[in-house]
């Protein structure tokens, strides 16, 4: 995976997206992998008290709502999601506006989409990483990414998502 990363990142500033438990732990193995060769700035949710702390590059952090808590369960009211979502939409502009990266990278936490709706907005590159949890589905925010066709690269870490998300681009697992 890592080849294929640095072929398309010539960027400095990097605003990595980090999400509750794996989607941290990926998103950070990646940072890991890339090194210490560009600017890292981070996105947590703003209930989310750990994934600050397992940063090991490091790099200013921004809070945003998140539209979709985790803990929250699949079962979540979609109106509590459409209220948060003007919430952390403007957050992620801001975040954007503040951060001035050159690419933002993510892994599937349901933050990722106002930050992604943002990112198109403001023309930021948007690469987007399908987490390698799901091994056989895809993630809500994946299909939503995918099918929006939010982001300018999208990669899945399962190979045979391929076959569903002929698009998308596989490169390995982070983990």
């Amino acid at each position: 995976m890592l080849g294929t990363f640095r072929h398309i990142l010539i960027m400095t500033r990097l605003l990595i997206v980090l999400g509750a438990g794996g989607h941290t732990k990926q998103m950070l193995r990646l940072v890991d992998l890339l090194g210490d060769e560009y600017d890292y700035q981070y996105v947590v949710a703003d209930y989310d008290e750990v994934s600050e702390h397992k940063i090991r590059i490091s790099g200013p952090v921004y809070r945003i709502v998140q539209p979709r808590e985790k803990r929250q369960g699949q079962t979540e009211n979609s109106a509590v999601v459409l209220r948060k979502m003007p919430a952390a939409l403007k957050q992620a502009r801001r975040i954007l506006q503040q951060a001035q990266p050159d690419a933002v990278i993510g892994a599937g936490p349901s933050l990722q989409i106002p930050i992604a709706i943002a990112a198109r907005m403001q023309r930021i590159p948007l690469i987007f990483i399908e987490t390698a949890s799901k091994v056989e589905t895809m993630t809500f925010t994946g299909r939503l990414i995918y099918k929006t066709r939010l982001a300018n690269r999208f990669y899945v870490q399962w190979e045979h998502h391929l076959e569903q998300y002929p698009r998308a681009r596989y490169a390995g697992r982070l983990l």
